[in-house]
């Protein structure tokens, strides 16, 4: 079992930055990909970032590969996404997830066992 809570989030004008971060309970964190994503009302939610379980292998969406950058600290149970150049269609709830099952397409979101409960960016023009 993984309990994950995201923190971070919060009020930003756009250009701005903001650092998420996802700390991790449980022995299996280092074992685990993982993914941020994001939902805004009434809309999927849409993949933002994925970390493999060494952090060698990153991932981003389209949408914020340069302006986002996804890291982990292994030995603080810990995943960060920094935001830079935020734009207000940033705007969404970001979740945190962990993937444990090998050889999935860490882009689904179908393919992580465990979420948090998401933290709200909020970006002004």
């Amino acid at each position: 079992q993984v309990e994950l809570v995201e923190s971070g989030g919060g009020p930003v004008q756009a250009g701005g930055s903001l650092r998420l971060s996802c700390a991790a309970s449980g022995r299996t964190f280092s074992s685990s990909a993982m993914g941020w994503f994001r939902q805004t009302p009434g809309k999927e939610r849409e993949f933002v970032a994925t970390i493999s379980r060494s952090g060698a292998v990153i991932s981003y969406a389209n949408s914020v590969r340069g302006r986002f950058t996804i890291s982990r600290d292994n030995a603080k149970n810990t995943v960060y996404l920094v935001m830079n150049s935020l734009k207000p269609e940033d705007t969404a709830v970001y979740y945190c997830a962990a993937a444990i099952a090998e050889g999935a397409n860490r882009r689904n979101q179908g393919s992580y066992e465990y979420w948090g409960r998401g933290t709200q960016v909020t970006v002004s023009s």
